[in-house]
């Protein structure tokens, strides 16, 4: 079966890898930082950014750890993450990725259901 995928909150019509970011794009122009996506198998996909670099974890369901994507060697921190409840964070700029990448890797999960190849991850369970 091919996993589809909507965003929380929003409808229920299935996201396609072709439309993802022309959902994201606005959200975030939009000041809504955070964005997670459900699957038809019950995972969870979590996009949440601060415009610049982005934290991109995929969940294989409720209470998982998941894994999120990573950028190796990545010096300093970010901050301006700002969550759907209002919460303000930081990350290690390592435990994040550049937009572009971020936007790459949420299209290709939704297409495929799996990271990029050459993408770099970890897991966190």
């Amino acid at each position: 079966m091919i996993e589809s995928w909507v965003i929380d909150g929003g409808s229920t019509v299935p996201v396609s890898f072709e439309v993802v970011l022309k959902i994201l794009r606005p959200r975030i122009g939009g000041g809504q930082l955070e964005t997670w996506l459900t699957s038809s198998s019950g995972r969870s996909l979590a996009f949440v950014t601060n415009t610049a670099r982005a934290m991109v974890m995929l969940l294989d369901g409720e209470g998982d750890p998941g894994e999120h994507a990573v950028d190796p060697g990545a010096d300093g921190w970010s901050e301006g993450f700002v969550l759907s409840n209002g919460q303000h964070d930081a990350y290690p700029d390592e435990d994040t990725v550049p937009i572009g990448e971020a936007f790459r890797i949420v299209e290709h999960i939704v297409s495929t259901g799996s990271w990029p190849a050459d993408a770099r991850w970890v897991a966190d369970r």
